[in-house]
């Protein structure tokens, strides 16, 4: 009921309040807990500093790979591009952290940031994710899109209210665009994983047609040991398979973008979990999403560094 779930926002926003005056630095950051974005971005920001080999980043930026040159293979992550979604972003900074900390520790991690870039995108829509922490309700703290609009076609609405909202014309967001011109000027991603909850889904193309994929059937292959790497931690079940068949037909998803743009190792995941929480998923189970959740993505990590196209 709407008494239950504003319940939780409060709960949650008791919880956050307990860790707004703590330093903020990788040394004093709270994985296990939620974080507006000012805290995320002060707390994190060290983590920017780029392990040998690899580019890391928390906002589309130039980097040391990518000027001039022939680009290195990359794999891109997003999280957080729906404002609502707190533990994709919290998951993002794990993320991040692992990938600084195992370098030169973890031998397949370091193969893999050897080979290819990692681009690690982890608050996306930021207008929309600060816009949850400041409003405290309900409605607020569930409000879905940036703070204008995406792109759509069929299973989109042309409704400026509705949750699906496809926007008045395709890339019309700044946050949207961002990403198309750096997918299309970097050049040489090989994998585009875009991370979201809530559901336990991992997805591949296509959501807005049934027509199968011309790479279905290695897709499959590859989200099927993906689901069962993430299984072997903490027994949580994942189902797998395109978009419109796992869920439900929708346009405007960027996976489907990708992988009509050439990159063939296109992924949605949706994290814990199958609706008790949904959107509004307790703190006390930020590290466990994420380290699960880890085990799919080097799955498909390792995949792509061993089978680069």
């Amino acid at each position: 009921s709407p008494c239950i779930f504003q319940a939780l926002v409060d709960e949650e926003q008791t919880q956050m309040i307990s860790h707004h005056f703590m330093p903020q630095s990788v040394e004093t950051f709270n994985y296990a807990s939620y974080h507006t974005l000012d805290e995320v971005t002060a707390g994190a920001h060290p983590l920017t500093r780029d392990p040998p080999g690899s580019e890391s980043s928390f906002q589309i930026r130039s980097t040391k790979g990518c000027t001039g040159g022939t680009k290195r293979p990359a794999i891109w992550i997003d999280t957080g591009i729906h404002s609502r979604e707190w533990i994709t972003q919290a998951s993002g900074v794990w993320f991040a952290k692992k990938i600084v900390d195992s370098y030169g520790k973890d031998s397949s991690l370091t193969s893999i940031l050897d080979n290819l870039d990692i681009f690690l995108e982890i608050i996306t829509n930021p207008d929309g994710f600060a816009f949850t922490h400041t409003e405290v309700f309900l409605l607020g703290r569930l409000t879905r899109e940036q703070r204008g609009r995406e792109v759509g076609g069929a299973g989109a609405s042309s409704n400026p209210c509705s949750e699906t909202y496809h926007g008045p014309y395709a890339n019309s967001e700044l946050e949207v665009k961002a990403i198309v011109d750096f997918v299309k000027s970097h050049g040489n991603i090989k994998a585009f994983i875009s991370i979201h909850s809530y559901s336990q889904l991992l997805m591949y193309p296509y959501g807005y047609t049934r027509t199968q994929a011309a790479d279905y059937q290695e897709l499959d292959n590859i989200a099927k040991a993906a689901v069962a790497a993430l299984s072997s931690l903490y027994g949580t079940q994942y189902k797998y398979g395109s978009i419109i068949t796992a869920i439900y037909q929708a346009s405007g998803g960027s996976i489907d973008w990708t992988y009509n743009q050439g990159i063939k190792y296109s992924f949605t995941f949706e994290l814990r979990d199958t609706g008790s929480y949904g959107f509004l998923l307790p703190a006390n189970q930020i590290i466990s999403t994420a380290e699960e959740t880890w085990l799919a993505l080097m799955t498909i990590m390792e995949y792509t560094r061993d089978n680069p196209y």
